[in-house]
């Protein structure tokens, strides 16, 4: 299940520093937490799966200045929220909806509306965009020691551990193997990114627009929670393009466009 949400911001223009991930990662913790701390607990915990990801924070129309490390948004601003699990969306848009104050990096906005969007019937062959960057590392030795290592997308390990790490989620996920499970990836354009996961620490990861043949169930799991490592705090990302490089949003009807009340707690979808 997926979602756009969209918030209307107390002045314009706002700022968004480029790293800000960490930043929504902490808006889905405190949303979760007070709507479900048992849940919450859980999410904390290193060794429990989190099966969720969320893109980049985005805004309607966006200006850059030269050497300053934001942008400035004008309009809405928005990003999109994506789960396999229904507990964690209940949770983190209930939280949302119950309190639609939003503070981030020092900006107010206040959340607008919560739209449910459709799933794509298919997945395979389909063109994919990264709505956050694809974290994919590994484990090398280097001058006697074992060094965790960014793989790119030139090198084969890239795919093979995405794949991997799909049939591990798809596993914890639904308690048996896939009926395929292999997959075939072609990349059409790729750029490096080097993010803030926490202060002083950095991941190298990628935007990529690319096409992916094979098992639908695995390119399912990726949609849903995200492709590669790190999916909740904000990597791997992917909506499904249209066919005409524009990406596909979706479709949502007018009963799941949901306008924001301060008090209410339902969710579309």
């Amino acid at each position: 299940m997926r979602f756009a949400i969209r918030l209307t911001p107390e002045s314009e223009p706002f700022k968004v520093p480029f790293n800000h991930l960490h930043y929504l990662q902490g808006l889905i913790y405190r949303r979760v937490q007070r709507t479900n701390p048992e849940l919450s607990l859980r999410l904390h915990n290193p060794k429990v799966p989190k099966f969720f990801t969320f893109s980049l924070f985005m805004a309607e129309r966006r200006e850059f200045e030269y050497g300053k490390p934001y942008f400035y948004g004008y309009g809405r601003g928005y990003f999109y929220f994506s789960t396999a699990v229904p507990e964690i969306a209940e949770a983190f848009l209930g939280g949302l909806l119950q309190e639609p104050e939003v503070t981030l990096w020092g900006e107010r906005f206040t959340v607008e509306s919560v739209k449910s969007i459709a799933e794509p019937k298919r997945f395979s062959g389909k063109k994919m965009i990264t709505l956050s960057p694809i974290a994919v590392t590994t484990l090398r030795q280097e001058l006697g020691r074992v060094k965790r290592y960014d793989l790119n997308p030139t090198e084969p390990e890239f795919y093979e551990n995405i794949v991997e790490n799909l049939m591990e989620k798809y596993t914890a996920l639904y308690g048996t193997l896939p009926d395929e499970r292999d997959l075939e990836f072609k990349v059409l354009l790729a750029k490096p990114k080097r993010i803030q996961v926490k202060p002083g620490i950095f991941q190298r990861a990628w935007h990529l627009i690319f096409r992916a043949r094979g098992s639908e169930e695995l390119l399912r799991v990726g949609y849903l929670v995200g492709f590669g490592e790190k999916n909740s705090v904000g990597f791997g990302m992917v909506k499904v393009g249209d066919g005409k490089g524009k990406a596909g949003r979706g479709k949502a009807s007018q009963s799941n466009v949901l306008p924001v009340r301060k008090g209410e707690s339902s969710i579309a979808g």
